[in-house]
């Protein structure tokens, strides 16, 4: 099963689903601003932390899968799932496959569209380097996935992503980009689900293309988003605004005033 860890004691439950190159490390700068009526289960992916590999292609719904294991295992009936870029893609998958268990369903700097033509050619090539020359993969990329307007600021932050993505097993790297590659549009997911849907980008994001997420959302009154001055790595560049949000639109607490 797949390896995780459990925080805080209130009554709904987040399940926490890091990105690609992450593990479940990454959510403790937004850790001490969720609200004390979460518990919150943080997940190592497939191929990731330290979870094992599954196989060569670790597509979204096997790590749905894999997921679905572990909170089966919590005997967990009804609780709010929150997926970071691939975290997100696994968060819809699951969505598709389990909608029945979820509350909410959070896209945290993530999308629903499958990749273009562009980005497969892109995800195609990287196999070679990641092979070949990781290191360089992950300090070439790694900062691009900042916003570049506080890059000075975020440095620590940037080396920290970096020493997470070095981390990982190469192996689980490259089923997971495999994965990537195969997935499918999943704006039916978002018109069938029930729950509420929260979509949480930025302004700045290099990986997934805000505007056409943004503009393309369903006209429905389950879903809400929110536009935030920063890159690809809420969790890291805006953790209180990102928790704040969080614990407004999934526990309707009163919001304190913030600057998006």
């Amino acid at each position: 099963m797949l390896n995780y860890e459990i925080s805080g004691r209130g009554k709904n439950h987040l399940v926490l689903l890091h990105g690609f190159m992450e593990n479940l490390t990454i959510w403790g700068d937004m850790e001490t601003h969720f609200s004390d009526d979460f518990t919150l289960i943080k997940i190592d992916l497939p191929g990731h932390g330290l979870s094992k590999n599954y196989g060569e292609i670790h597509s979204m719904e096997l790590m749905a899968s894999e997921v679905k294991k572990v909170t089966d295992s919590l005997n967990l009936k009804q609780f709010h799932l929150l997926g970071h870029s691939m975290g997100g893609y696994t968060t819809l998958a699951f969505a598709e496959k389990f909608p029945e268990v979820l509350k909410s369903i959070t896209l945290f700097f993530s999308s629903y569209l499958p990749d273009d033509t562009e980005k497969k050619e892109q995800r195609q090539k990287s196999l070679r380097i990641i092979k070949e020359a990781f290191s360089n993969y992950v300090n070439a990329g790694v900062p691009n996935l900042f916003n570049p307007n506080e890059k000075d600021f975020l440095e620590g932050k940037i080396e920290l992503a970096k020493k997470i993505a070095l981390s990982t097993n190469n192996d689980g790297v490259l089923a997971a980009v495999k994965g990537m590659i195969e997935r499918t549009d999943k704006s039916k997911v978002l018109e069938n689900f029930e729950g509420k849907i929260l979509v949480i980008s930025g302004k700045h994001d290099s990986a997934v293309k805000t505007d056409l997420i943004l503009n393309g959302l369903p006209d429905q009154t389950n879903i809400k988003s929110y536009l935030l001055d920063c890159g690809h790595n809420g969790h890291w560049e805006k953790p209180s605004i990102c928790a704040e949000i969080i614990n407004t639109e999934l526990l309707h607490h009163l919001p304190k005033k913030f600057v998006l």
